[in-house]
């Protein structure tokens, strides 16, 4: 599975890869990732791709991707073209408003409010992606739960472990009762 998360620095994308990443890892999987920052750390576009497999990895720099989580509007439009026919896109519905005319044939598309709910719920946009993670993982299983749990809480800054947890929580509860 290849996965290419994307939006803007400081909403958690390259951690996201990371942290999904080193879940695969936990879970006797292989996986690699790499990123990329615009010119800003915060407020610039970002990516982190994860390719995640049973068997070795060859190919360092994916083309095209099984799956793209879009956090922001930009992210998609550059992006959305290189989702493989069949793949999967989850984006944030606060953020990116979907234009057919860019999208690959059969894509499986999910939008979830994912920033607003984190500042509802938690009063901090930056665990939307830990609810986009959640959410993704709940509904294609590239890792375990438990991985993805371990990995969060061995990955996000000290003190912050429980919401970072109950922010991925949320986002299987959506998942489960076929939100987006």
């Amino acid at each position: 599975m290849i996965v290419r998360f994307a939006g803007f620095g400081g909403q958690g994308i390259v951690v996201s890869s990371y942290i999904i990443g080193k879940s695969a890892v936990l879970d006797g999987k292989k996986a690699i990732q790499n990123q990329a920052y615009g010119s800003e750390s915060r407020g610039g576009e970002c990516r982190g791709d994860v390719v995640i497999a049973n068997e070795e990895i060859y190919e360092l720099e994916p083309t095209n991707y099984d799956v793209l989580v879009a956090m922001t509007q930009p992210a998609y439009e550059a992006f959305v073209p290189l989702l493989k026919p069949g793949g999967t896109l989850i984006l944030d519905s606060d953020l990116v408003v979907t234009d057919k005319k860019l999208e690959p044939k059969k894509i499986k598309k999910h939008a979830i409010p994912a920033t607003d709910i984190a500042f509802k719920k938690f009063g901090r946009k930056i665990v939307a992606n830990m609810i986009i993670l959640g959410y993704m993982n709940t509904l294609l299983s590239p890792v375990s739960e438990s991985a993805l749990e371990k990995a969060i809480s061995e990955s996000v800054p000290k003190g912050t472990e429980k919401m970072n947890l109950e922010a991925m929580r949320e986002g299987i509860r959506l998942a489960r009762e076929g939100k987006g």
